[in-house]
């Protein structure tokens, strides 16, 4: 399976999470400061670019679903020992 494929996988599998799933899995996963900075950050951008309302609101998932990809990759990706 392809990154771009495992991305795909886990996208659908986020959309069918019901929200109590959603929020176990971000309090597992995420730590709470990289939640704040994502929404903040997210609302400052869609500000200064001048995108609003649904749109808007959905930013800071979309940052934090490609936080969470970026995560799983990183875990999925073999260990390689340092050189020394």
């Amino acid at each position: 399976m392809t990154f771009e494929e495992m991305a795909w996988e886990f996208a659908e599998v986020f959309d069918e999470l019901d929200v109590d799933q959603i929020n176990e899995m971000l309090a597992k996963n995420v730590p709470f400061e990289t939640l704040e900075f994502f929404n903040k950050y997210a609302f400052n951008f869609g500000d200064s670019c001048g995108v609003t309302n649904d749109t808007a609101e959905r930013l800071p998932n979309l940052m934090l679903i490609g936080y969470l990809v970026h995560v799983l990759e990183e875990r999925l990706l073999p260990k390689v020992p340092a050189k020394q």
